[in-house]
């Protein structure tokens, strides 16, 4: 295998590797950082025996994301308000045909599992990420993780009821999902409290994450009332040199708001079809700085 060739195998599967490494960590830079050391082990290692180079790498990648995490967990770091996953940008384009494919990959991304994953443990993260997102076999899953089959089945059985327990179901069409964020947009933006009532299902939450280094509530707010009076005291406050894009994030439309040309804020909404369900608000920093770059 010549230099060229490993590395346009590893840039062949670069986009599926940061895929499973962000579903595992819910962190970009995090993910990248793995990805980089599945490529340092990829390309300065023993290549001789490979056959099937997705699956050789796609192993490297978890079992480094599952060691990532361990050390995450065991660092113990206590985070200021609520934790949301750094927002991800999925604009899949042409590289996933199949529908019911593209919409796997857009609920196993979401900033509602992502969530639910993070309490899982790494092992139960692994299982579910290679079984539910990519759809890997339990023997090749068992053989990535160096661990029996009949134990994968139990650790990917505890995490789909654990998942499936905590986290919200709604199956809403892309479009109408679109077309409920811009409505919300318009209202919120025009400090509207009466159109945002009409748009927030009276038991609506709202999640935000600022770690502490912005402005954004430290606890989630819940009911209508509370959310929509929030937005309407955010517009009335105003952002300096503001704008708004509509952007892919996390498998769904998001807002991206932009202050002075830099990433403000993202807004994301999960709805039941006709009424907005829950709100996300990231303001920390840190999680907005890789949205700089793009287009």
């Amino acid at each position: 295998m010549t230099a060229d060739t490993t590395t346009e195998l590893f840039e062949e599967h670069r986009s599926v590797l940061m895929g499973v490494a962000y579903r595992m960590l819910g962190r970009v830079a995090d993910a990248e950082d793995v990805v980089q050391d599945a490529w340092l082990r990829w390309s300065g290692g023993d290549r001789s025996e490979v056959r099937e180079p997705r699956g050789f790498l796609v192993r490297i990648t978890t079992r480094l994301a599952v060691d990532r995490l361990r050390q995450i967990k065991a660092r113990g770091e206590t985070y200021v308000g609520p934790w949301l996953p750094e927002p991800y940008v999925t604009d899949f384009g042409d590289t996933v045909a199949d529908g019911a494919e593209r919409a796997v990959l857009a609920d196993s991304v979401s900033l509602a599992v992502l969530v639910v994953l993070e309490t899982l443990s790494p092992l139960e993260r692994a299982v579910f990420v290679l079984r539910e997102a990519f759809g890997h076999p339990y023997a090749e899953i068992a053989a990535m993780l160096d661990r029996g089959e009949p134990a994968v089945r139990q650790l990917a059985a505890r995490a789909r009821r654990h998942v499936d327990e905590r986290r919200p179901r709604y199956d809403v069409d892309p479009a109408r999902r679109r077309d409920l964020t811009e409505r919300f947009l318009d209202a919120a933006a025009g400090g509207d409290l009466a159109g945002l009532l009409e748009l927030l299902a009276p038991d609506v939450r709202l999640v935000g994450d600022s770690g502490g280094k912005a402005r954004a509530p430290l606890r989630v707010l819940d009911g209508a009332d509370h959310v929509g009076r929030f937005f309407v005291g955010v517009a009335g406050k105003g952002v300096p040199d503001v704008s708004v894009r509509m952007v892919e994030l996390n498998g769904g439309p998001a807002l991206l708001v932009l202050s002075g040309g830099k990433p403000d804020t993202v807004v994301q909404i999960d709805a039941d079809g006709d009424r907005v369900r829950t709100v996300y608000v990231v303001r920390n920093p840190d999680k907005l700085a890789a949205l700089a770059t793009l287009p």
